[in-house]
């Protein structure tokens, strides 16, 4: 009962209604034009299609099984990308927040830190006026969770991917640094190892902060009921292929 009460519940709230919403605006226009009513229902079938888990998680796991997680981390640096954060917000010991993939991929560095001992570098900047300052957020953050000053390193300037391999490369070459770790999320690592790779760099991937499940593929019902949570996974999949398309054009 109470899955069929989820199921329900999906098409009762976004994005689900306005998949009925149109499919109903198709219904009606049917009889007096069907040219528009056909056009309508295709818009319709393409947003349901696109908010379903049924579509989202093949094309998020096509990104996140392209590289395995290692069993030990073997370079000399832990470098962790950004992925978002707010500001002015409560945080203990400071204000400011990491947003929920970049907190992921945080924890993973200090895991990985206290069984390896490496330094990390933190690598993102204030990517909008209202947004927060990443790298710094995170360097407070790594000293309240036990990691000394000391083996804290942080680009702060950065916007985007590209950035974060253009400028934690110039970085890492200061600093005297050259086989980096690359913690990042499954989704996110193909494109950020190519971009790293351009950027005259070739780190040790290791991916974090999955949004599918691993093992073999179950078939339930769930998998048909659109929510936005499974909008916003197909929206970051098809960033990230076009993100990657971008790169082998550069």
């Amino acid at each position: 009962m109470i899955y069929i009460i989820k199921f329900i519940y999906s098409f009762v709230l976004p994005p689900g209604i306005f998949v009925l919403l149109l499919l109903s605006a198709s219904v009606w226009l049917w009889r007096k034009s069907r040219r528009p009513a056909m056009l309508i229902a295709a818009v319709a079938l393409l947003l349901y299609l696109s908010v379903i888990p049924l579509t989202s998680q093949p094309l998020i796991k096509g990104l996140e099984r392209q590289y395995d997680q290692p069993n030990a981390a073997s370079g000399d640096v832990i470098v962790v990308l950004g992925g978002g954060a707010t500001r002015g917000t409560p945080d203990l010991g400071g204000e400011g927040n990491l947003s929920g993939g970049a907190a992921n991929r945080l924890m993973t560095a200090v895991r990985l830190h206290r069984t390896t001992g490496l330094p990390i570098l933190f690598s993102g900047g204030q990517v909008f006026s209202d947004s927060g300052n990443e790298a710094d957020i995170a360097r407070r953050q790594l000293i309240g969770l036990g990691v000394p000053d000391g083996d804290i390193l942080v680009e702060n300037r950065s916007l985007n991917t590209e950035q974060n391999a253009v400028y934690t490369a110039e970085l890492l070459k200061s600093s005297g640094l050259s086989r980096p770790v690359l913690v990042t999320s499954a989704f996110h690592l193909p494109r950020a190892m190519r971009e790293f790779r351009l950027a005259g760099v070739e780190p040790e991937p290791f991916p974090t902060d999955y949004l599918s499940s691993g093992g073999r593929f179950s078939f339930y019902p769930g998998l048909f009921a659109p929510s936005s949570a499974a909008g916003a996974t197909t929206g970051t999949a098809l960033k990230e292929y076009l993100g990657l398309l971008a790169t082998k054009l550069r």
